[in-house]
């Protein structure tokens, strides 16, 4: 499926692409590979005309990592961004909705040594203009570990460059269940790979977690009836909640309510 949270920037065709089909080569008319055929859009399963294929210089990437390391390693700055709407172009003096804007840093990240700070606009990487955060995001993530990029930015209507030094991004960032909630402790939190939701990665036995009823491998898509689509949320909606959290869990097939006080 299409995740607009993930590693995304795919190529458009209208070639047949059917189930099956995934994983296939998407050619030009020279038979240069320009594509890896992955998903389509289609009411009963079936081709009608629109496709999606991972481009080949992202698939090229992975692939050397794999040789590599083994497995994919992201990049990362370590920023939470965010798209510019017209209204925060304007908000925010800028003459273009293009780029990134910077609501967060994370302590300690290849950004907060860099010097990038919540606020500022990031509109370039090594000199290439970037068009949103989606467009950031997938720049950063296919850039090599340990390398240093130039990284443009407006702040306060001033232009600056930085350089970064691109960190390693964690497969799920885990949360210890006790940073969130006393009554979570012995419990780990990560993303959901898959999708939407949070995932239980671990519960030690005899711990609050366990005895609330938490198991690991549940996942977690709502608190108090309101939906958690990633650890964000999860962890705003269990600090913003009462003493009493009802957590909506998927396990297996199954479907139930945990209620932690």
């Amino acid at each position: 499926g299409l995740n607009i949270e993930g590693y995304e920037d795919f190529i458009q065709t209208d070639a047949s692409i059917n189930p099956g089909n995934s994983g296939g080569a998407l050619v030009n008319l020279r038979g240069e590979l320009v594509g890896i055929n992955t998903a389509i859009i289609g009411p009963a399963g079936g081709n009608v005309g629109i496709g999606f294929a991972v481009p080949s210089n992202m698939a090229r990437v992975v692939l050397d990592q794999l040789i590599e390391y083994g497995e994919v390693k992201r990049g990362q700055l370590g920023v939470i961004i965010q798209d510019i709407s017209a209204e925060l172009a304007q908000a925010l003096g800028l003459e273009t909705t293009n780029g990134a804007v910077v609501t967060e840093v994370a302590s300690g990240s290849a950004a907060q040594t860099a010097g990038i700070q919540p606020g500022d606009v990031i509109v370039a990487v090594d000199g290439r203009p970037v068009r949103n955060s989606g467009d950031l995001r997938n720049r950063i993530g296919l850039l090599r570990i340990g390398s240093n990029t130039r990284i443009t930015l407006i702040r306060e209507g001033r232009e600056l460059t930085l350089d970064a030094r691109i960190g390693i991004a964690r497969a799920s960032a885990d949360v210890e269940g006790e940073e969130l909630r006393a009554q979570l402790a012995g419990a780990r939190f990560a993303d959901n790979p898959r999708g939407s939701g949070v995932r239980v990665t671990d519960v030690q036995r005899g711990s609050p977690a366990a005895r609330y009823g938490l198991r690991p491998d549940d996942l977690i898509y709502a608190v108090n009836r309101r939906e958690v689509s990633n650890l964000a949320d999860f962890r705003r909606e269990v600090s913003e909640s009462g003493r009493v959290l009802a957590l909506s869990v998927q396990r297996g097939n199954m479907s139930l309510f945990i209620v932690i006080q």
